[in-house]
């Protein structure tokens, strides 16, 4: 969690704890709790919204290249502000690091289990990601939850913190409505990482993979939904608020699951993909377990008893 998120966990009406005892369990100083935060300068949302654009377009750019790339376009802006609004929109370069996304301290990382599978079926591999979206003079996190078999897109959520409870909510919406996949895989992003996500997971029975060192290529599959949400939608309709971007981001992903063909589907739809292959493999699991069903016992004489 990131240190803005935590400040806004302070409590300063709690008795029981003093402000500078809860500034010692989150981790944060207390000089930034007493001393105001400067205001973001007034064109942050339109420099953000065009970051996004680029990173959208163009993944693998990272800040020192977004830099000059805003420079030639005209834009008036150092290296240092677009790395913090990178930081704020949640979002880095795609690309071979010496490191991958940061959990939170004390997150468990689990190994990365998709290395020689392939991945062939429905309900196989699920996996999930965080992007921004703009809206009005702001901003919102989308997660999303896809099979990667199908393309299709299980469960979603907006908010306006990148806290995990949108994440688990789209979690158990997706188990809820789709049973569960054998592997689900993220990065190592602390919504992911965090106790309550992998738990729900564990407690489904689901084996956890997480992505590590040289495995950046996996963002690139779901960077393609997002490419075609931003493209499609967002940027054609610049929402005003979360209500409009809600129900407009809603119509997308029910147009992108229901009607849009895929290419790499053959130009099948994502859903009807899913549901047919699910079909398939129950078809097939009846098939196989039709030997092992129980035969009705043949009746027995009944006998006459004894005495009578």
């Amino acid at each position: 969690m990131s240190t803005p998120d935590r400040r806004a966990m302070l409590d300063r009406a709690d008795e029981a704890l003093s402000v500078r005892r809860q500034c010692a369990l989150l981790s944060v100083a207390r000089s930034g709790v007493y001393r105001g935060r400067k205001p973001a300068n007034d064109n942050d949302a339109a420099l953000m919204r065009r970051i996004d654009e680029m990173f959208t377009a163009w993944p693998f750019l990272g800040s020192r290249r977004m830099t000059a790339i805003l420079r030639a376009e005209g834009v008036n802006v150092n290296r240092k502000r677009v790395q913090r609004l990178m930081r704020l929109m949640g979002i880095a370069a795609l690309g071979p690091k010496p490191k991958t996304t940061k959990p939170a301290p004390g997150h468990k990382i689990y190994p990365y289990l998709l290395r020689g599978v392939t991945i062939e079926r429905a309900n196989h591999v699920w996996a999930a990601d965080i992007t921004y979206i703009p809206i009005g003079r702001g901003f919102l996190y989308l997660v999303a939850i896809i099979d990667w078999a199908s393309r299709a897109v299980l469960a979603w959520r907006l908010s306006n913190t990148m806290d995990v409870s949108f994440c688990l909510s789209a979690l158990v919406e997706a188990l809820a409505r789709f049973g569960r996949p054998e592997i689900f895989n993220t990065d190592q992003g602390s919504q992911f990482t965090s106790a309550a996500f992998t738990g729900a997971l564990a407690e489904a029975g689901v084996a956890i993979s997480m992505d590590g060192r040289g495995r950046w290529m996996d963002n690139v599959f779901i960077e393609r939904l997002w490419r075609s949400l931003k493209y499609e939608d967002v940027y054609l309709k610049g929402y005003a608020d979360g209500r409009e971007a809600a129900r407009g981001i809603a119509e997308w992903i029910a147009f992108y699951n229901e009607r849009r063909p895929h290419q790499a589907l053959a130009d099948r739809m994502p859903m009807a993909v899913w549901r047919e292959a699910i079909a398939a493999a129950k078809a097939v699991d009846m098939m196989d377990n039709a030997s092992a069903l129980p035969t009705c016992p043949r009746p027995q004489k009944q006998t006459q008893p004894l005495g009578a």
